[in-house]
């Protein structure tokens, strides 16, 4: 399948591609790197098109409205925008949490702002006559998540403050996916379930890095595997032309 018009990719390091190095995990250090098979460039191969991946590592949605305003004269009517954001909005400062778990702690970006300024990204996409696709979030694995963060700091602090279920992590993740859907769904925008698969298998932690955040190579394959049998469903030259 061959497109016409040219695919913009803006995210954070889920859109990047980056995944942990094994080897260097230890005393909660962990370094990252972007696998080559990622999600983005599995796609770009198998489509036959180049992918313009202008994610970053940490990236919220702020972060994305103004990467969208600096890559705004590259993009062109018709061009696909493909948006994936939330992971990072919806993160806390653990480090504070651990120093105080009895204290108000609010995340990066709270739900009414995300929503709001995911809004305001498709508002800006689609003003140029861009096509935005949305991508849900892939699923967290909270345990492993809570030991990352944990790692080096109080974590029987940070479990308090998590009413004693680390699994609330997950629950408050959950969250902001539900709200990406429900802007898709509120606006008639595509948007393309990337969660369902990693919901699917029976061992998440599969597919998973060490840090319960990322997908490793395998849930890349995941991704890329649902994208693509998205974008056949769709008649994707139509939505190109």
């Amino acid at each position: 399948m061959e497109l016409m018009k040219k695919i913009f990719a803006f995210g954070d390091s889920v859109m990047k591609g980056v995944v942990t190095v094994p080897e260097t995990i230890c005393k909660g250090t962990v370094k990252y790197k972007v696998a080559e098979d990622n999600f983005v460039n599995t796609c770009a191969l198998r489509l036959g098109v180049n992918i313009e991946n202008r994610s970053r590592f940490g990236s919220t949605i702020l972060n994305g409205l103004d990467c969208i305003e600096r890559y705004f004269n590259r993009i062109e009517k018709g061009d696909i925008v493909v948006l994936e954001f939330g992971g990072n909005d919806c993160n806390f400062d653990w480090r504070a949490i651990a120093a105080d778990p009895d204290g108000k702690h609010e995340p990066k970006l709270a739900i009414p702002r995300f929503v709001d300024t995911y809004n305001n990204v498709i508002d800006r996409v689609e003003e140029i006559g861009a096509i935005p696709v949305l991508l849900s979030l892939p699923e967290l694995d909270s345990q492993r998540f809570f030991d990352h963060v944990s790692a080096g700091l109080n974590g029987e602090n940070i479990l308090r403050w998590l009413e004693g279920d680390v699994n609330n992590i997950g629950h408050w993740h959950e969250q902001y996916n539900l709200e990406v859907f429900k802007i898709a769904a509120r606006r008639g925008i595509k948007l393309i379930d990337i969660s369902s698969v990693f919901l699917r298998q029976r061992r998440l932690s599969d597919y998973l890095c060490e840090d319960g955040m990322h997908p490793n190579e395998g849930g890349h394959k995941l991704i890329a595997d649902a994208i693509l049998g998205e974008l056949e469903a769709m008649n994707m030259e139509n939505l190109s032309a």
